[in-house]
């Protein structure tokens, strides 16, 4: 039976992706599948969250899959953007935001963009 896995990023810089994702979303970098090319980010509980795989691609700046990470309040969102800022995200730009967007756009240090957004004000239609 087919069933769905866990999202896989591509990175260039397999350590510095760990560190920032790993910090960003409070997992731990697994033994299982390590290699050159890739690692596998685990939960509290063990179970894999999210693969990281070197690539020599570049990220795309409007990705048709990106990865939602959802806050419960516009103040833990604030609060959450400053946070994952000040691990190494930066701001991309992002230039199509609906005129009240419940969602902030920030990009990995690798320039893969992904959303942190605010349950409360949720959904914008962005």
């Amino acid at each position: 039976m087919l069933r769905l896995g866990f999202p896989v990023i591509g990175v260039t810089d397999l350590d510095r992706a760990a560190a920032f994702w790993s910090a960003a979303l409070h997992l731990t970098v697994s033994g299982e599948w390590a290699s050159d090319g890739w690692r596998t980010l685990a939960g509290p509980d063990g179970g894999r969250v999210l693969g990281l795989m070197r690539s020599v691609s570049p990220p795309e700046p409007r990705p048709r899959i990106h990865l939602d990470l959802l806050v419960d309040t516009t103040d833990e969102q604030r609060a959450e953007v400053e946070r994952l800022l000040a691990l190494g995200a930066t701001d991309p730009g992002w230039e199509d935001y609906p005129a009240e967007p419940d969602f902030v756009v920030l990009a990995d240090p690798d320039g893969n963009v992904f959303c942190v957004i605010d349950l409360s004000r949720a959904p914008s239609g962005g």
